[in-house]
């Protein structure tokens, strides 16, 4: 559990960013075709036919931590102590972490056929999903026995939590099946999984010993886990097939009468098959701990409860699902003044988690002036009540662009203003952070129309409208 708790915080810290909900969606940037692959990354006689980030990261990340155990984990944390005042003791009362992110290495994407629009990608990505609820009387724990007035309690470390972290290696298409009205387009992903862990603890109690500062732990639950190469460190990341997986995000754009973009994606519906020196443990065992004075009172409860996850530990391969999403969105531009030079692009935003009960409904509103600088302002809500405001900033040209934001900027300032702060802060609605960041430039010949080009080419359309073609007896 210690594991857990901390190393979310500090791998947060580290990783320096995970992926937005929200923000990208509608930009035209080349982070925005891989993510909703129907979404266009070139536009003819404008742009140039290769699009690539020339191996400089695009990152993004979020997460978000509701409950009373907020001050406790800042104050540790940055502090190196625990602001505990804030926890109750005996309701079990718990706490929420959600974090996911990515970590784009090569995006690399080709302009096809003009008639038919298509676009061809290949990319690597690092990724990154954990969840976890965990209750009070757990993060008070790690502090010793004196938080805890009784000297027994029932099931109150009661926790819940996975985390999972892979590698992705893909392709991606998209085409304009009928002109000026529906693109479509897929992403298909080999997964190489890294690391996996998964606890549930279904029943618990404790026994305090006051006068020794020790304390008896029984747990019953289960552990899924799996472990990479190395230690999690740079070694760990390394690409590897023993836990192969695979992954398919399918979308697609429709262009209405009124000029209202409408926008359906399936994202990240996939699975990895762990391998078969991963572990299972259906455990139910009792340690007591003790030395809980002092620095190593949080090893001394990790140790312990460490080795009761062991009891009964069986070396097996398991498959794991991929944290899916459904997304829909509706978008349409206006001009704001006369010269066409300030245009606004509200998008609405509704996104679903297909295994979990996450669900997030958006307003991006979305300026570009002079064609080349864009801000959104987004405002989000989901049902863990929380609400969000992010702020984007980009500079966009029709072949090149970069672009860095929030989708959480207060908290983002707040928590970021915690690690000197760390002594006085105080619980909140939620405590969280997000930002991304990226970069991409296009080259080579500019696309051209058959009737601007120089060069002679066949212009055939893609499979996929060829297919619209004999289906409908259609011909464009």
């Amino acid at each position: 559990m210690k594991k857990f708790l901390l190393a979310c915080f500090f791998f947060l810290l580290a990783a320096k960013g995970f992926s937005q909900q929200f923000s990208q969606i509608n930009t035209g940037t080349l982070y925005d075709s891989f993510e909703n692959p129907s979404q266009r990354a070139f536009v003819p006689d404008t742009s140039k036919k290769y699009a690539f980030n020339f191996i400089i990261p695009n990152i993004s990340g979020n997460f978000s931590l509701t409950g009373d155990a907020q001050a406790s984990l800042i104050s540790r944390a940055f502090g190196g102590k625990y602001n505990n005042a804030a926890l109750v003791i005996g309701p079990g009362n718990y706490n929420n972490l959600i974090a996911n992110g990515g970590f784009y290495q090569l995006m690399f994407k080709v302009f096809g056929s003009v008639k038919g629009d298509t676009e061809f990608g290949f990319f690597t990505e690092t990724r990154f999903e954990g969840r976890g609820s965990f209750t009070d009387e757990s993060i008070a724990a790690l502090n010793g026995t004196s938080a805890f007035p009784n000297n027994e309690y029932n099931n109150v470390f009661n926790d819940h939590f996975y985390d999972q972290i892979y590698n992705v290696i893909g392709l991606t298409y998209r085409e304009q099946v009928i002109k000026k009205r529906l693109s479509v387009g897929f992403r298909l992903g080999f997964l190489m999984g890294i690391d996996y862990s998964k606890l549930d603890i279904y029943e618990s109690r404790v026994n305090f010993d006051q006068v020794n500062n020790a304390e008896t732990i029984s747990l019953r639950g289960r552990f899924f886990q799996s472990k990479g190469p190395g230690n999690f460190d740079a070694r760990s990341l390394l690409p590897t097939t023993r836990s192969p997986g695979a992954q398919i995000s399918m979308g697609a754009t429709y262009k209405t009468d009124d000029n209202v973009y409408v926008q359906g994606n399936i994202k990240d519906l996939g699975f990895i098959d762990w391998y078969n020196k991963s572990s299972i443990a259906d455990f139910n065992a009792t340690q007591t701990a003790t030395n809980l004075v002092g620095k190593g009172r949080e090893d001394s409860v990790y140790s312990h409860v460490n080795s009761i996850l062991k009891d009964n530990r069986l070396n097996q391969s398991f498959t794991t699902a991929t944290d899916a999403k459904f997304e829909l969105s509706a978008t349409k531009s206006y001009w704001l003044n006369d010269d066409m030079t300030l245009k606004y692009s509200p998008t609405l935003i509704g996104s679903k988690e297909l295994w979990y009960n996450g669900f997030a409904a958006g307003l991006v509103n979305h300026f570009e002036y002079l064609y080349r600088y864009h801000g959104s302002v987004t405002i989000s809500y989901d049902n863990a009540n929380l609400l969000n405001v992010g702020l984007q900033l980009m500079y966009k040209t029709h072949n090149g662009e970069f672009y860095i934001g929030s989708d959480k900027v207060m908290q983002t300032v707040t928590f970021a203003g915690a690690r000197n702060n760390y002594s006085s802060y105080a619980n909140s609605s939620f405590t969280g952070a997000n930002f991304f960041m990226g970069f991409s430039m296009k080259f080579g010949p500019v696309i051209e129309h058959p009737l601007n080009s120089s060069v002679m080419e066949t212009g055939e359309r893609g499979f996929l409208g060829r297919l619209y073609n004999r289906l409908f007896k259609t011909n464009w």
